[in-house]
């Protein structure tokens, strides 16, 4: 790509932004337009929501569709900032405070890494650094948090191990093991009474904590999976393998089932593995070979090189130990039991054997036991059956082949897994899953956890998603699901049972099943392993235990507590979602329930007591009090002992008055989660409102509030008794919030995924001179999927949305029309689609209407007009007035009817109108696309529209291709962009000239990269321009400038740029000039623009050295929007700025006229000096002569008197 003579040394390498990431919460100037020159400018696209960038820290975040989540806080504007993120959720926070000062904030939740470091399930954020560091030595997930700031200490609770603890631990800088070791189920809230005693809330009945199983040992490795190696090995046929030992006995000892070394020779027998294992005993059987037997040898573990210790009980049963040299008895026919002290994890061991018996050592068996009970999906990784002690266990894979493949763990996860990619035509149900059948020994009370393999170690967190656990672990054929997510960066586990599990029989096996949720196909669903713990309880609870700090030592007495009697008291399974404490009373809530009580109760010093009505008719799930007020959500639709209204998963209990009341009429689904959000709804002080989280799909209508769709989000406003939706705002509110906290003298903090903007979709209006603002267009637009069609895949065009648009104003007219893809509302209430008139002429009351006969598919792309007829093409197609049209349609704007008769339709195999362009003080209206004729017309790509006599025209040939875009440079002159060729040769830009109906080639437009789409001149000379594409070569988007003959690229951009748009906006205030764009302007690209060190934005302003975010956008489900163009009611408006070059022709007059008026000037000057002169000299002018009144005063003189002495050569002159 040719570069201009003065821009040879330019770089596009100042920093972008320049101090705009300065400082958290920096604003953003707002870029100082001048929007005057310009009339009525509005921008399009696809979009649901948008806001201008105002504040660094905003962004245009993609909302994750794989669980995970972020941390996040509220900017002055309203929008929220991503402080970190974690690969799952977080469901809790809370501040805490050591000593009267802030030590950070507790994030808890079911995450395994956090801001990209591996923390697992819980990290602490300080808010002096904003930096976030990992808290480690916990394995699960955390439900709850309570932070107490007399002693503190935070309390954690819910699923998983950390320390001696189960469920249930505290933190105060380290961890601090309760007295009771936990609870042998899950934890979902904690709260602090008036008698400063913690009281936890959950799924349990029991204090408890892991225990060793009866029978030890019980799990027998599987070493045959391994890579079995040896060194020292005999040279004798039948002995030689190591594998020969493994799963034998003494017994079994002779050729192919005994392993020796040479004679008289040291040796090891060594095992690397595919998974890991914590060994509890080793067994050996030496060998019975005549003359040989291993005498000593050591342990090595390979994963640190470390020689373990083991302790045995000698020949004369004596316990023993040994590290170096362990012995083995010669001639024993049975074997030797070695156990590990203690035992160590590990995936590769080596017996080193160190002497032997007579002439040489060997083994005839060996085997590895542990107490771990694991099922894996690789079945080579089972329990195998061995020696008549186990029974085995195994993994059934369905389908057998074809789908599950085996992953290496790479040495980042525990074991090999299965890993499957499945989408939406992949077996589904039953026909995809892992069957897990463990070894169960001995019946009990297990905790039953899925492991889970991290996605960055097999780069597949971009497709991970859900799992479904279905645990079949009672001989009586009772069941439990429950759904895990595999979005993990890194390793973690589930507990997805906790209860009675029954040992196996030959008529019984326990299993777990792991099947994908295909909803959100492609998925990549993994399979690794299962584990089964046994644990130890204390049995008494109920969902509800009291815990007094100042004891040491659990109180078992469960009598002695009110709230521990009150949990007694309830139905057993008492399932405790929140507990909640306002002045002396608690109030628990669940699904739970008692004589009188249905999912909600009270405790105080006086017993357990119901509220009004009894509670409520189903199951509680998310609670949040605000002073005496609690606010209700779950899957309830009424009270539970008389009807009320409005209770459809949502209630307001006012524990002062006794009393229900609804939150408007409800809505339509469960409810999970109910987090409170600061607003500023009035410009003044921000007011605290509600957000309701849940799988619900709308809001019920209620005291003349019409319903409206919510995707499992809403917001309620208390000091109205509304939703927001309702209150006519242009906020717009998006996401799902889990958990939030207050923070001492900072501003509150969030988790989850939320974006808040201004509430326009389609189109926006912009508006403002030196401060931008945005706002409504004056419709209301639903994007619609693009049409199944095939498209031409080399145009950024035709996207979702409003793709283009215009302002009418002649003869007093003031109409905005859009067209694009999508869906709005006409005033009369009809469904109207693509095409549409906002009709707010001489200040009437505004009319919205649209266009009928098209078909529903039908993408509008450009549009132009001649005197009120409207030219509007794109991907069209219908009937109107009875005649087919396909292209192109003609709309009258004055009469609101199609016009009569519409042009011949286009024909061709892809049929699509990209660019429309009314010729300056002309009917002719140029078209063009991809189309092969128009009517009988064979003008193929560019065609020409008579408006007045109403007929198609060719405007000449040699044009191939397709055309992207037009713009008219003069009354005669046609820019036409696109990719193209004239007469076989490629280029990428082409000038059309209307008098002669001739295509050129544009200069250096044949080398560009890629098809230009956008085109627009870059000064009012309208000689040169900007220009936009996409590379050919990579996909990647270009932007040039023409400019001094040579195109200039312009980089800084980064990979996934799409540029939709370019357009000049004036500037009230100059910035510094640059060789590309000068002071008075700067160029505005719409589209979906990554800038670096930012992200994406959809409109992003260029000043010649910078680029700077002006509008974020996003769709209802999150996803970054995407900007079409920009179009003004004034075309030139923005180009009256930016002075162009000057013809040679006007140049030369100009230069003419300023030297004639500089000779004039110099000859007046001339002749005053002189008059001056003379003056100064005495001259005085001579008296007129008198007159004879009968004759002349002066006489003539004949001609020849003064002429003829002019032939008179040699003589001196007469006078």
């Amino acid at each position: 790509m040719a570069l201009g003579p003065e821009l040879i040394a330019f770089i596009l390498s100042a920093p972008l932004f320049g101090s705009v990431f300065a400082g958290a919460q920096s604003s953003i100037p707002s870029p100082n337009f001048d929007l005057k020159s310009l009339g009525s400018v509005a921008i399009g696209g696809d979009f649901d929501g948008l806001s201008l960038y105002s504040y660094s820290g905003q962004g245009e975040t993609t909302s994750s569709t794989n669980g995970s989540q972020s941390l996040l806080r509220q900017l002055p504007n309203g929008a929220f900032q991503s402080l970190v993120m974690a690969d799952a959720s977080i469901t809790a926070m809370c501040s805490l405070v050591q000593d009267g000062k802030l030590r950070g904030v507790v994030l808890g939740g079911n995450f395994t890494s956090i801001d990209d470091q591996p923390s697992a399930g819980i990290a602490l954020w300080d808010p002096e650094k904003e930096q976030v560091t990992a808290i480690h030595g916990l394995n699960g997930k955390v439900n709850a948090l309570y932070c107490d700031d007399s002693s503190g200490t935070v309390y954690v609770g819910g699923q998983f191990l950390a320390g001696n603890s189960t469920n249930a631990v505290s933190w105060d800088g380290n961890w601090v093991n309760l007295p009771f070791a936990g609870f042998n189920g899950p934890v979902h809230s904690i709260a602090k009474n008036s008698a400063g005693h913690i009281v936890f809330g959950g799924d349990f009945n029991a204090l408890g904590n892991a225990t060793v199983p009866h029978q030890r040992d019980g799990q027998v490795v599987n070493l045959g999976s391994g890579n079995i190696t040896a060194k020292g090995s005999s040279s004798t046929a039948g002995f030689d393998d190591p594998s020969n030992i493994i799963c034998k006995t003494a017994s079994d000892d002779g050729s192919g089932n005994t392993w020796l070394l040479a004679d008289n020779s040291p040796g090891w027998w060594q095992g690397n593995f595919s998974f890991g294992f914590n060994p509890t005993k080793l067994r050996l059987y030496n060998t019975q070979q005549p003359n040989r037997g291993t005498k000593e040898f050591y342990f090595q573990n390979l994963n640190s090189g470390g020689i373990l210790k083991l302790d045995y009980v000698d020949e004369a049963g004596n316990e023993q130990s040994c590290s170096s040299a362990c012995p083995l008895p010669q001639g024993n026919s049975s074997y030797q039991d070695f156990r590990f002290q203690p035992p160590v994890g590990m995936n590769g061991f080596r017996l080193q054997i160190t002497a032997w018996y007579g002439d040489g050592a060997g083994l005839s068996g060996i085997e590895i036991f542990q107490d771990d009970i694991y099922s894996f999906a690789i079945d080579a990784f089972n329990e195998p059956r061995c020696d008549g002690v186990s029974s085995g266990s195994k993994s059934i894979v369905t389908p057998g082949s074809g789908l599950w493949n085996r992953t290496s763990n790479g040495g980042g996860t525990t074991s090999d897994y299965l890993s499957g990619f499945l989408t939406e035509t992949s077996p589904n149900g039953t026909n995809t899953s892992v069957v897990f059948a463990p070894d169960i020994k001995q019946s009990g009370n297990y905790s039953v956890t899925v492991y889970t393999p991290g996605c960055m170690q097999d780069d597949s967190c971009p497709t991970r998603g859900e799992v479904n656990i279905t645990c079949n672990l009672s001989a009586t054929g009772e069941s439990s699901s429950t759904t895990v997510s595999q979005t993990n960066n890194f390793d973690k586990y589930d507990q997805v049972f906790y209860g009675y599990v029954d040992a196996g029989s030959d008529s019984f096996k326990p299993t777990v099943t792991l099947m994908p949720q295909t909803d959100g196909a492609p998925i990549t669903v993994v399979a690794q392993r299962v584990g089964f713990e046994l644990m130890s309880t204390t049995a008494g609870l109920n969902g509800l235990y009291e815990f007094d700090p100042q004891n040491s030592l659990p109180d078992t007495n469960f009598t002695q507590s009110v709230t521990d009697k009150a949990g007694a008291n309830l139905t057993l399974g008492a399932l405790v979602e929140e507990v909640v404490a306002i002045g002396t009373d608690l109030f628990v809530l669940g699904n739970l329930s008692a004589d009188g009580i249905a999912n909600v109760m009270s405790v105080n010093s006086n017993g357990m007591g119901a509220t009004a009505a009894g509670g409520l008719n189903s199951g509680i799930q998310a609670a949040y009090a605000n002073g005496s007020i609690i606010y209700i959500g779950g899957n309830f639709s009424s009270t539970a002992d008389q009807p009320t209204n409005g209770l459809a998963s949502l209630a307001i209990y006012d524990t002062e008055s006794r009393t229900w009341s609804p939150m408007g009429a409800g809505v339509q689904g469960r409810v999970s989660a109910l987090v409170p959000l600061l607003l500023n709804l009035t410009g003044g002080t921000s007011e605290e409102c509600l957000t309701v989280n849940g799988e619900f799909t709308s809001v019920n209508a209620f005291d003349g509030n019409a319903a409206f769709d919510a995707e499992g989000f809403a917001v309620w406003v208390p000091s109205k008794r509304n939703w927001l939706n309702n209150l006519g705002t242009n906020m717009s509110l998006r996401g799902r919030l889990c958990s939030s906290t207050k923070v001492p003298g900072r501003e509150p903090l969030y988790a989850g995924q939320l974006k808040s903007e201004n509430a326009y979709s389609g189109a926006v209006a912009l508006a403002g001179s030196g401060h931008a603002q945005l706002s409504s267009i004056g419709a209301e637009i639903k994007s619609r999927q693009p049409s199944s069609r095939k498209r031409d895949m080399s145009s950024v065009s035709g996207v979702p949305g409003v793709n283009n648009g215009m302002f009418y104003g002649d003869n007093g007219a003031n109409i905005t029309v859009l067209g694009g893809s999508f869906s709005s509302k006409a005033s009369d209430g009809s469904q109207i689609q693509n095409l549409i008139f906002i009709n707010n002429t001489h200040g009437a009351v505004q009319k919205i209407t649209g266009v009928q006969g098209l078909d529903d598919d039908a993408t509008f792309e450009s549009m132009d007009h001649y005197h009120s007829r409207l030219f509007a093409g794109g991907r069209v197609s219908g009937m109107v007035q009875g005649a087919s049209v396909q292209g192109l349609v003609v709309y009258d704007l004055i009469e609101a009817r199609f016009a009569s008769p519409q042009p011949p339709p286009l024909a061709g195999d892809h049929v699509v109108v990209r660019a429309v362009a009314v010729q300056p003080n002309s009917p002719n209206v140029y078209v063009g696309g991809d189309f092969a004729s128009a009517g009988a017309l064979p003008c193929a790509l560019l065609c020409y529209y008579d408006a007045q006599a109403l007929q198609w025209r060719l405007p000449g040939r040699g044009l191939t291709g397709t055309i992207l875009s037009m713009v008219w440079v003069s009354n005669n002159e046609l820019a036409i962009a696109g990719d193209l060729s004239i007469n076989g040769t490629t280029t990428t830009v082409v000038m059309y000239n209307a008098q002669q109906q001739s295509f050129s080639w544009y200069p250096g437009a044949a080398d560009l990269p890629g098809p230009v789409s956008a085109l627009i001149p870059a000064s009012s000379a309208r000689n040169d321009f900007w220009a936009a594409g996409t590379a050919k070569s990579n996909g990647s988007a270009f932007l040039v400038r023409h400019h001094n003959n040579a195109w200039t690229g312009v980089g800084g951009l980064g990979t996934g740029t799409t540029i939709n748009g370019l357009q000049m906006l004036p500037l009230e205030d100059d910035h510094r000039d640059t060789a590309l764009v000068p002071p008075g302007v700067v160029l505005l690209l719409t589209g979906n623009i990554h800038v670096p060190s930012f992200g994406n934005a959809s409109a992003v302003i260029f000043n010649g050295t910078d680029y700077s975010p002006f509008i974020l956008t996003s769709r209802a489900d999150g996803s970054p929007g995407s900007m079409s163009r920009v179009f003004v009611a004034n075309r030139a408006g923005g180009l009256n700025h930016v002075k162009g070059h000057l013809s040679l022709g006007l140049v030369v007059l100009i230069a003419l006229a300023i030297s004639l008026t500089l000779m004039f000037l110099l000859a007046v000057v001339g002749i005053m000096i002189e008059r001056q002169r003379r003056r100064r000299e005495g001259y005085v002018p001579m008296p007129p002569m008198g007159r004879d009144k009968g004759n002349n005063a002066v006489r003539r003189i004949p001609p020849e008197r003064l002429l003829g002495g002019l032939g008179d050569h040699g003589e001196p002159p007469r006078i």
